[in-house]
């Protein structure tokens, strides 16, 4: 199944979010180079300064809590993510392995 993590238009943001069972807390910041995110499940942290990317899966990670997909997609075109698009052209998704 795909769930859709929803996200606003800014470009600092954190928010927390139940992912695969698991109490996830995400932080994503736009720089000059692109979107980024920090990603803790539980207390443990799994990613630091990672840059989103389209179709990009971001966990990359099988032997990691978390047995699925996690990545943006651009409903739009072939971008990869960027602030001002967040939660509408550019959506963050959880693909389970189910």
């Amino acid at each position: 199944m795909i769930y859709t993590i929803p996200l606003m238009s800014t470009a600092a943001q954190s928010l927390t979010c139940p992912i695969a069972g698991l109490q996830c807390h995400i932080w994503l910041r736009q720089l000059s180079t692109g979107l980024y995110m920090d990603l803790t499940a539980g207390t443990a942290p799994l990613l630091r300064g990672i840059l989103c990317q389209n179709d990009t899966d971001i966990l990359r990670n099988p032997a990691g809590p978390l047995p699925g997909r996690l990545y943006f997609t651009d409903i739009q075109g072939h971008d990869d993510p960027s602030f001002s698009g967040l939660g509408s052209r550019f959506l963050l998704r959880y693909e389970d392995d189910t």
